[in-house]
């Protein structure tokens, strides 16, 4: 049976914008939607706190961090944060909708991948949290169900929902989060959280994608945490023999046990898997694990596939094999005197192999590598191979070109959020391309991320706050909305992070607007509606009238109920919506006479009456019901008191 239709969330229009029309996934901390945003009809994805959490206000903060640490990230790589709220008992998010799958149900489904595509994946995951890392925070739980594959290709981590600062240590209970196959040894020993417990992940991840299974298993978590304190990580050759050495190396240094072994952020591991990529054949990044499925080879109906590479194999070079054939068989003639049949070389062979047999052979050798010489030289030996130089400095790759016997042309410098500033970005011609025997190779050296200032837009109106932002090459990001005396409603009060501060170029900014002077709801609830009304502005709130009037207490044309209610605070200009009664309803008084109190006390309250027992001296000891007011039969206005009279 599917229980989604039991979920009471679905078909909901949540805070009066988000219909939620599927269920998606469920966790222990929050379950996930596909919901529709009415208001811009967008598609996306709701991620909504269980119930039972949303009283726990260490939950709470901890899922408004999350939203708060991803509107900052502006990052192709990160699952989006849109929106933060609250509906009733229900906190959500609203983020992202990928289309796709999980880099869990790619790896369920194929078994291991070829190395091309485990480094397709990683890098962008790399890129994501080393933008993570500079923003000073550590996802802290990284797995491959939160790597997202969209059916487009495109790569994105998702769920920061307990990413932490990167001086914190644990979280308020002391307890160590994230899922035990992946946590680094420091974090399970000490509760130690910076970007290198994310790199180690990271390093996991890989091992799984080169080999189809993770390094440690037990039969249990406490077993697996054991193996990630005592155990080295293997290479994944152990498993795939024949895998190309440098994919060893970076699981090895990623997933080192000592944290001062690792890269000590997510952009410095990058670079070092783009060097690392850089050094390997076709062959060796289209190599086949032995736990591949067959489902990767044919991609043409697979909505997980990662950046599809073609079925056949890559082609030799053009007339590659043909030409040096060519020249074998060119020379093997010349070598054989060109005699014209084989009947005329049988009928000289005696009387000429004894004089100029060995001579012949000399010559024919002699003149087949000449021959072989010049097609070399001719093709590839007055040709140098451009070396890697990705990911070193500008001097290191200066001094390699200087080895190879290569000069340097021109050095441009450009800006990078992924590659370290003063390292090489690319080269023109690329690694591995051949150059003419002293040619120039011309180097492109990062800058670092381009960063800009936040500017200062407390004061100005939301619109003209978000244009400042965009001129300055940053993103506005979530807004929420606050009580200010001094700051005019709908202006901004304060950005996070702060106006001066120096964010990378596309980082989102978050905006806390003004709601206005806090003003106390007055009670107008019993009152004529123009007298509600005048008392309403005059405490600078707006008025709306709820078409739809209510039974009440209260006569027909006065105020039955106030949204907000009365005693709670709204800002200046806030509108209040004012329910009109229609009128007591009227019902009929049921009997209760003859009846003990008990009895009575019950049947009236069940039909909608408040009950007043009137004993007098002579019913101090009675329990009988001997009349009643209103009488038997009678209409009341529904709530009203019945009195009883015992004797």
């Amino acid at each position: 049976m599917d229980t989604t239709l039991q979920d009471p969330l679905l078909g909901r229009l949540l805070d009066g914008r988000y219909r939620v029309d599927a269920r998606i996934a469920a966790g222990g901390m929050a379950t996930v939607y596909r919901a529709l945003d009415t208001r811009l009809d967008r598609v996306l994805a709701l991620k909504v706190m269980h119930p039972t959490l949303a009283h726990d206000a260490a939950f709470v903060d901890r899922f408004i961090r999350e939203a708060k640490s991803v509107a900052r990230l502006a990052h192709p790589n990160v699952v989006q944060v849109f929106d933060q709220g609250t509906d009733g008992g229900y906190v959500y998010l609203a983020m992202e909708y990928v289309a796709g799958c999980t880099l869990r149900d790619v790896l369920r489904e194929r078994g291991a991948l070829q190395p091309r595509a485990a480094l397709d994946i990683l890098e962008p995951v790399l890129a994501a949290l080393g933008a993570a890392h500079r923003a000073g925070f550590v996802h802290r739980d990284m797995k491959p169900e939160n790597v997202l594959i969209g059916d487009d290709g495109r790569v994105k981590v998702a769920d920061f929902g307990l990413v932490r600062a990167v001086d914190t240590v644990t979280d308020t209970t002391g307890s160590v989060m994230g899922t035990v196959s992946y946590l680094a040894p420091e974090q399970i020993e000490q509760g130690v959280v910076d970007p290198r417990v994310d790199v180690y992940a990271c390093g996991i991840v890989l091992y799984e994608m080169l080999t189809g299974d993770k390094p440690h298993r037990g039969d249990s978590p406490a077993q697996v945490l054991f193996r990630h304190l005592n155990e080295d990580v293997p290479p994944p050759s152990a498993l795939v023999p024949g895998l190309a050495g440098p994919l060893d190396e970076l699981v090895v240094a990623a997933a080192a046990r000592a944290a001062a072994d690792r890269p000590s952020t997510a952009a410095e591991l990058l670079a070092q898997v783009l060097a690392a990529r850089a050094t390997l054949t076709e062959a060796q990044l289209d190599a086949v694990p032995p736990r591949a499925r067959a489902e990767q080879h044919d991609r043409s109906e697979d909505r997980t596939s990662v950046l599809s590479r073609p079925l056949m194999p890559r082609p030799l070079a053009v007339n590659e094999d043909d030409e040096a054939t060519a020249v074998v068989h060119r020379t093997t003639r010349l070598a054989s005197g060109g005699l014209p049949s084989s009947d005329a070389r049988g009928r000289g062979r005696g009387r000429s192999m004894g004089r100029r047999g060995p001579l012949a052979l000399l010559l024919g050798v002699l003149l087949l590598l000449g021959l072989g010489g010049g097609v070399w030289y001719i093709n590839s030996g007055q040709f140098t191979e451009v070396p890697p130089l990705l990911a070193k400095t500008e001097a290191q790759a200066r001094d390699r070109l200087s080895e190879t016997g290569l000069e340097v042309g021109d050095v441009s410098r450009r800006f990078s959020d992924t590659v370290e500033r003063g390292t090489v970005i690319s080269t023109d011609p690329g690694v591995g391309e051949r150059v003419r025997g002293g040619g120039a190779v011309s180097l492109v050296i990062s800058s670092g991320p381009e960063v800009v200032k936040v500017p200062s837009v407390e004061g100005r109106p939301l619109d003209q706050a978000r244009e400042a932002l965009k001129d300055q090459g940053l993103k506005p990001g979530m807004v929420t909305r606050a009580f200010s005396e001094g700051v005019p409603r709908g202006s901004v009060i304060s950005t996070e992070p702060e106006a001066g501060t120096e964010r990378r170029v596309g980082t989102a900014v978050a905006l806390v607007v003004s709601k206005g002077a806090p003003v106390d709801v007055p009670d107008v609830t019993g009152a004529e509606l123009d007298e509600a009304r005048t008392e309403l502005e005059a405490a600078g709130l707006k008025v709306r009238i709820d078409p739809e009037e209510i039974h009440s207490p209260h006569e027909r044309g006065q105020v039955a109920r106030q949204s907000p209610e009365p005693g709670g605070r709204a800002g200046e200009g806030d509108t209040i919506t004012l329910t009109l009664s229609k009128g007591p309803e009227m019902i009929e008084v049921p009997d209760v006479t003859g009846m003990s109190v008990d009895e009575a006390t019950a049947k009236l309250k069940d039909a909608g009456f408040e009950v007043d027992e009137d004993r007098g001296l002579l019913g101090l000891f009675a329990d009988t019901v001997k009349s009643q007011s209103p009488s038997a039969g009678d209409k009341a206005p529904k709530g009203s008191t019945v009195t009883v009279k015992i004797r």
